[in-house]
């Protein structure tokens, strides 16, 4: 069982830049950050990280001597932050299990602060929707 001890309460986040919308890599990136923090906050040891959303895993850790694979996705409200590709899935847990590795992946969740069903740009206020790791099995 992953520790709980990271989830975070719906927050208000400002990320101050011009005024468009969030593209693809924004979201990723933004994901990226939220499980970075909560792999450091939880003592894992960086041994790799990579950013572009195509390629995984997008971190490498090793925690307690034990390797791990992180899958990160972000999405936009109402996708579900838990839902993930289960054929693409296998694909990664093979090459973990190859590696002697465990398999986890963090959903991150992000809609716009005031209405969750409006657009969100990026200089909105925005809440995130991230329960913690789920381990792939």
């Amino acid at each position: 069982m992953l520790s709980q001890s990271f989830l975070k309460p719906i927050r208000y986040v400002y990320y101050n830049t011009a005024m468009s919308t969030l593209s693809k890599q924004d979201i990723h990136q933004l994901a990226m950050q939220e499980v970075g923090e909560y792999l450091e906050a939880e003592g894992y040891e960086f041994l790799a990280i990579n950013s572009q959303p195509k390629r995984t895993p997008q971190f490498v850790c090793v925690k307690e001597k034990q390797l791990f694979f992180v899958v990160v996705k972000g999405c936009l409200y109402p996708d579900s932050p838990k839902a993930y590709d289960q054929e693409y899935m296998e694909k990664v847990k093979s090459h973990a299990q190859k590696n002697k590795a465990q398999l986890l992946f963090g959903g991150v969740g992000f809609a716009h602060a005031n209405e969750y069903a409006l657009p969100l740009t990026k200089n909105d206020p925005y809440v995130v929707n991230f329960n913690g790791l789920e381990q792939i099995k």
